[in-house]
């Protein structure tokens, strides 16, 4: 028995942010860059991060279009992209997407995607938030 009490099976293999895979379906380096047009391959639905709507509430329809307004780690291990659907039929307008959730519509930000009016509205919003 261990100091605090609970049985320690020396067999078992204890995972952290430093041993721990990146997450199995993420690269190594990030996939999409910040401003890119990206594209939902599978309906998003609550998975009890969102804590205004049950676990299982679609919360984007496959194939709605977005850009990449921010990314970061969940857990230090999983990328999560923060993605602004600017012209959802949906409540929310800001999502949080895994790599294998997205895909590139366009290559990157180039210049014409920085001048759209639907990329200046969502960083007039990033500015306001």
């Amino acid at each position: 028995m261990a100091a605090s009490g609970f049985n320690i099976d020396p067999d078992v293999i204890l995972h952290d942010s430093v041993t721990a895979s990146r997450s199995g379906r993420d690269e190594d380096e990030a996939k999409f860059k910040i401003g890119q047009k990206v594209k939902l391959t599978q309906d998003i639905v609550n998975d009890g991060t969102y804590p205004h709507a049950k676990i299982g509430t679609l919360m984007m329809p496959k194939d709605t279009v977005g850009y990449i307004k921010d990314m970061g780690d969940f857990l230090q291990v999983i990328r999560v992209y923060e993605v602004h659907f600017l012209d959802s039929p949906m409540e929310l307008e800001v999502i949080g997407c895994r790599e294998h959730e997205l895909e590139a519509v366009e290559d990157g930000c180039d210049e014409d995607t920085i001048q759209s009016p639907l990329f200046k509205k969502m960083l007039e919003k990033r500015k306001n938030n």
